[in-house]
């Protein structure tokens, strides 16, 4: 009887939690947010040591000279405070994830993480922060947290999560600055380093900055256009995206025009592990923006907070004064232009469903606690073996408050091979953003027009 009590107590403590992980914040939950906490959610004070410096509000504009819409570099005269190398790695093992870690075992000689002075630079409008407060009191997971509803906001539904889910829908639902337009590089080098380069030109919207925009399609999130630029014999295919909240209720609608055949069809495969653009079969549909769409084919578990070195701050490798030849390398990018820095993170492990099919049997994740900005993860295949690694390369932009990657990087461990995305260094211009866009511009028949050449 005594054990058939505490198994009873114990089912409902996991139905009690399980509950409570769906429940909106409460009032004095929501009233830290600005207080004790900063206004996305994050620990305001820093860490015992001093090491992780309390948040004071941001890095702002005017913090470096912009040229061109890219932006200088407001910590040029720092220097490493020490390097992590494959000789060493066991010394800061606890603060680096098990694919970092693989990372210098499979490129002993080459790889390395040179860290920095911590920096909370992240910083976002005020109009954000109060976007913020309001989903934490009216956001509500749907379809058994595969989907969400946000009433009165659009942005970080759940700054105060209590499960694995709510934070991949932090990363989902993240300030990715106004509309904008820009120019980007993504290359997949062979393991003796050769590269061709593959342009895009991307443009993305939220509803809140379309004028005209219908409030009752409140199932949207982003509407995103990629067009491929180069090399000739690719330019000219284009890509549109709806992204939805509840994709099950509403799945992702997407297009693709193709140059060849000059005509806009359906394209279901961008989604899940479908084959990413233009990627030769290294990156998976959802590998975009490190991780991407309904998060409905995972059990998401959420493991806590911890410290790690993380890329952060990386100024230098977004310079223009960088040439993609000097980024990218065989094996993996040019570690002596990235920096990582010491910085809270929240760690989610996603488990695939029984039933469900994807390549990726485990994603082990870690979110940027500032900017809920997933920063690592470690995917794992049918096998369970550790399989790719995935870093974004974050970094504050001043000028606008918005946090985005100078780089992705997946790689591969047992290929040997790498793809690297959202380059930017050889761009006629830096990120344009408070574009003029409208609903007409994500349109099928506006595909169409992209693709004509």
């Amino acid at each position: 009887m005594k054990n058939n009590l505490t198994a009873l107590s114990s089912l409902a403590v996991t139905l009690l939690l399980a509950t409570a992980s769906s429940l909106a914040a409460t009032p004095e939950e929501a009233g830290k947010l600005g207080t004790s906490l900063t206004p996305l959610g994050a620990q305001k004070e820093g860490n015992a040591d001093g090491s992780i410096p309390s948040w004071d509000g941001g890095l702002k504009p005017g913090a470096a000279p912009v040229e061109n819409g890219f932006l200088g570099n407001p910590f040029k005269d720092e220097k490493p405070l020490f390097v992590i190398t494959a000789a060493n790695a066991e010394q800061y093992k606890d603060k680096l994830t098990p694919g970092q870690l693989a990372l210098f075992k499979r490129y002993a000689d080459t790889y390395r993480i040179p860290v920095y002075k911590t920096h909370r630079t992240a910083w976002a409008p005020q109009s954000v922060y109060d976007d913020a407060k309001k989903s934490a009191s009216t956001a509500q997971l749907t379809s058994n947290g595969d989907g969400l509803t946000l009433p009165q906001s659009h942005f970080y539904a759940f700054p105060i999560p209590k499960s694995g889910v709510e934070l991949v829908w932090n990363h989902e639902t993240r300030y990715r600055g106004t509309n904008y337009q820009r120019q980007s590089a993504q290359a997949v080098p062979q393991t003796n380093g050769d590269y061709m380069v593959v342009g895009f030109k991307e443009d993305l919207a939220s509803p809140p900055f379309l004028p005209d925009y219908d409030p009752a399609r409140t199932n949207i999130l982003t509407f995103y256009k990629q067009e491929i630029v180069a090399p000739p014999r690719l330019t000219g295919t284009v890509n549109l995206v709806y992204e939805t909240m509840d994709q099950l209720k509403e799945p992702r609608q997407a297009w693709t025009y193709n140059a060849g055949q000059r005509r806009v069809r359906r394209a279901p495969e961008i989604a899940y592990d479908g084959p990413g653009s233009a990627a030769d079969g290294m990156r998976t549909a959802d590998n975009s923006d490190l991780y991407n769409g309904s998060p409905d084919r995972y059990t998401w578990k959420l493991i806590g907070k911890r410290e790690l070195y993380i890329p952060y701050n990386n100024y230098q490798l977004i310079s223009p004064k960088n040439r993609y030849s000097d980024i990218i390398k065989a094996g993996h990018i040019n570690q002596d232009l990235t920096r990582y820095e010491l910085h809270r993170v929240w760690e989610v492990e996603g488990t695939l469903k029984p039933g469900a099919r994807h390549v990726y049997s485990k994603r082990h994740m870690y979110f940027d606690e500032d900017t809920w900005t997933l920063v690592e993860i470690d995917h794992y295949d049918s096998r369970g073996q550790l399989w790719r690694v995935a870093e974004g390369h974050l970094y504050t932009d001043y000028e606008h408050g918005v946090v985005p990657y100078g780089a992705l990087t997946l790689y591969d461990l047992i290929a040997g091979r790498y793809v690297v995305m959202g380059l930017t260094n050889e761009s006629k211009r830096g990120t344009q953003y408070d574009m003029k866009y409208t609903p007409n511009d994500f349109t099928p028949a506006a595909l169409r027009n992209a693709g004509i050449r």
